[in-house]
């Protein structure tokens, strides 16, 4: 424990920033949370209308220095990726297929000599 006073106050202050640095990530961990099992649903309307509360919730934290602003960045960009997989997975497996088909209709024909 802290023996001067200086050093007591300090520690109330850190203690009561802790405290709110806490909230601010449990309730951005919570919407990350319901967000992710929306996605893992197909819910792509819900989704979508988290996400703004979602992205107000990560730039708090980073404006109160609880996350790093690059790690703010990548949250947001990784969770807008994954709304936009719904979209994509239906139609990936015929672009997929598409890039397939045009493998085996060109095919290289060999130059010949006549001599």
């Amino acid at each position: 424990m802290p023996q001067k006073q200086s050093a007591k106050k300090a520690l109330r202050q850190s203690e009561k920033k802790r405290i709110i640095n806490l909230r601010y990530k449990r309730i951005m961990k919570a919407l990350i949370k319901e967000f992710q099992i929306l996605v893992k649903k197909g819910d792509k309307k819900k989704a979508e209308e988290a996400l703004p509360d979602i992205y107000k919730a990560i730039d708090k934290a980073a404006k109160k220095k609880i996350l790093k602003k690059g790690n703010a960045s990548r949250k947001k960009s990784r969770l807008t990726k994954s709304l936009n997989k719904i979209d994509v997975s239906d139609s990936s497996l015929k672009i997929k297929k598409t890039k397939e088909e045009t493998k085996k209709t060109t095919t290289k024909k060999k130059a010949t000599k006549k001599t």
